[in-house]
């Protein structure tokens, strides 16, 4: 299975394009993420490109709306995506006005990082770590502690 980030824009400023690549290369021996960024603009513009460019995916947009997962219930779903032979899991990352209701309704999941309004490129390094986390819980890795 792969991981697959959409984000509108790269990152802009310094410490999230740090964590990006600080993630990146943590994660680069323990499974397959990719980070693809859609052009910026509207919110309807923005959804459009995440639609298209997660086509065949299962899809989680990430929006304050969502379901708060823990570490362990994220690291429960991939297992059972896994046995499920999911291929592709995108999570999708809005630009500044956030997803329409059409990319939520069409998302297999809504999941959120918190219940705080959060810089999207702020989300980007904190998924990233989150994804980091689960893969090293698959790996057996004392990374993560309960």
């Amino acid at each position: 299975m792969d991981f697959r980030i959409i984000a509108a824009a790269k990152p802009s400023i310094a410490y999230a394009r740090d964590g990006v690549k600080f993630f990146e290369d943590r994660l680069r021996p323990l499974g397959k993420v990719e980070i693809r960024y859609v052009k910026a603009g509207d919110s309807e513009a923005v959804s459009a490109r995440l639609l298209e460019a997660s086509e065949g995916c299962l899809r989680i947009a990430m929006d304050e709306r969502g379901e708060n997962w823990t570490t362990r219930e994220l690291e429960s779903r991939v297992r059972r995506w896994q046995l499920q032979a999911v291929k592709h899991v995108a999570f999708l990352i809005g630009a500044a006005d956030g997803h329409t209701p059409a990319l939520r309704a069409a998302c297999d999941h809504v999941l959120c990082l918190g219940r705080h309004t959060m810089q999207h490129e702020l989300a980007l390094v904190v998924l990233l770590e989150q994804i980091y986390r689960v893969h090293t819980l698959l790996a057996g890795s004392p990374y993560h502690r309960d």
